[in-house]
This record gives structure tokens, sequence and C-alpha cells, in this order.
């Protein structure tokens, strides 16, 4: 009799704890999601800033069709993709063409005086920092997150419970390259 509730006690720690695990697992994982969707939110607000920014400047620079005409298609694209891997991509190429966009801007000073385009250049670099804060957040839930879905003994479980392993919101060689060749400040 002494055996059963050993035995029932033991059972009864080892159900408790794959709950225990699984609903870890389930809060890691929906904590990921709210990172992405923070991400996701404030890409939206710059795809939303992008079109009032090419049309400031097409007022100005007219023969830099190109420029603008990349910025827009590249823009569009960032705003259909899906997952953090493809997003990443599309922003870094969205995010080489604002940097060109707001190149523009030094060829061109009256536009780069205009009170529209300083005030979205500034929105612009507000919704940066943002978007980087974001991105880390998102990288740490997802780190947090495949680290618990990858230690022992929650390892032997959560792929067949469908907890597959989260990608990561990187820099894209785009952005990589501008990170690298950042200007340098001297005094």
């Amino acid at each position: 009799m002494d055996t059963t509730w050993i035995v029932l006690g033991v059972i009864g720690l080892v159900l408790v704890w794959l709950i225990a695990a699984y609903n870890g697992l389930v809060s890691l994982r929906q904590r990921t999601r709210q990172a992405f969707s923070d991400i996701d939110v404030q890409l939206k607000q710059r795809h939303d800033l992008v079109p009032n920014l090419v049309e400031t400047v097409k007022g100005y620079a007219k023969h830099e069709r190109d420029t603008l005409e990349n910025v827009v298609k590249w823009r569009n694209a960032a705003a259909s993709a899906t997952g953090p891997a493809a997003q990443a991509a599309a922003e870094g190429q969205l995010t080489a063409g604002i940097r060109q966009l707001v190149a523009l801007a030094e060829a061109y000073p009256d536009l780069k005086a205009n009170t529209n385009f300083q005030q979205l250049q500034g929105e612009l670099s507000d919704l940066e920092n943002k978007i980087a804060a974001s991105r880390r957040f998102f990288n740490n839930a997802a780190s947090e997150y495949n680290a618990s879905r990858e230690s022992f003994p929650t390892v032997l479980f959560a792929n067949s419970m469908g907890f597959a392993p989260q990608e990561f919101f990187n820099l894209d060689e785009t952005e990589k390259a501008a990170v690298k060749n950042a200007p340098k400040v001297q005094f």
C-alpha cells in the first residue's frame, strides 16, 4: 500500500512538473509573439511615414525619381513581408532607401530647411530608435523561449507539443554595412 502511494506521488509530481513546464513555454511563446507584434506596430508607423517623406522630397528633387520610386517599392515590400526573417530583409532594403532619401536633403538646402521635412525626419529618427528597442526586446524574448524549449528535460516534449524554435529579428547585410560604415565624428 505504501508503494502505491509513493508511485502515485511520483506520478503526481511529474504531472505537476509537466504542466508547469508546458505553461512556462506557452508564456514565453506568448511573450515572443507580443514582442514581434510591438515591432510590427513600429514598422507600420514607419511605413505610414515614408510616403509623406517621399512626397515632401518630390517637390524639391524632381530629377531623383529612381531613388523615390525605389523607396516606395521597398516600403511596399516591407509592408507585405511576414515572419521575422522576411521582414528583417525587407526592412533592411527600406532602411537603405530611407538613408538615400535623407541624404538627398544634403543636396537641396531648401529641402533641408523645410519645416515639414525636418518634422518628418525627426519622427523617422524617433521611430528608428523605437524599432531598435523593440528588436532588442523581441530577440531577448526569442532567446529566452528558445533556451527554455531546448533545455533538458523540456526538450524531450517541446517539439511534439508544437513548440517550434523562434527566429531572431536580425540585421540584414545592408544594415550591417551601414552600422559598420557609420560616420566618425572627430573634434
